[in-house]
């Protein structure tokens, strides 16, 4: 007989969910071009569904030069123009805008700790992921103090579209807490 897999319920039946589930939500990230691989995607995804932005995936990858940060840091009016006809992303003005000054910030954060992500790790304890141990979905939270944290230090520096349910989202996105419910195969020991 065969063993049933349990995922986090969220992960449906949908293949392209339950790749994302599996190979990246929750695993930690360290390297600066997927941190802001994620900016943009989960900046776009405010207000929309999650499967929504990770159908488009591929779409925000060519759009975004390869989610090269100073290549969108360069983007100018030209850019956002062609950007803004792009039928294959989310076509908001105001988001693709903060795409490209999120970039520019992005960059100043580098500058200033080294990587983006010794700025963003920085606020973990120990510099390590937070491993919680939820029984279901009902019981993950939206928001937490160090969301709360890094939102408003991001927020301060100018970023835009990363209020702390995005900040979250982000944090779970790049394994800055593993979320993966108790009986889920991906969850960590």
């Amino acid at each position: 007989m065969e063993q049933e897999i349990i995922r986090c319920a969220w992960a449906g039946n949908d293949p392209l969910y339950i790749k994302y589930h599996d190979d990246e939500w929750g695993q930690p990230v360290y390297d600066d071009r997927v941190f802001f691989e994620f900016l943009i995607l989960e900046g776009a995804q405010a207000g929309l569904s999650w499967i929504t932005i990770l159908r488009r995936r591929e779409n925000y990858r060519k759009a975004f030069a390869g989610f090269d940060v100073k290549a969108v840091a360069a983007f100018d009016a030209d850019d956002v123009e062609r950007l803004v006809q792009d039928s294959g992303i989310i076509r908001n003005k105001l988001k693709i805008n903060s795409a490209i000054t999120n970039a520019r910030l992005f960059i100043a954060i580098q500058q200033e700790f080294g990587s983006f992500s010794d700025y963003i790790w920085g606020f973990m304890p120990e510099q390590k992921p937070l491993i919680n141990n939820f029984k279901d979905k009902t019981a993950i939270p939206v928001s937490t103090v160090i969301s709360d944290t890094i939102s408003k230090d991001m927020k301060k520096r100018g970023f835009k579209f990363f209020g702390t349910t995005i900040c979250y989202a982000f944090m779970q996105a790049t394994g800055m807490v593993d979320d993966h419910v108790a009986d889920c195969i991906c969850r960590r020991a």
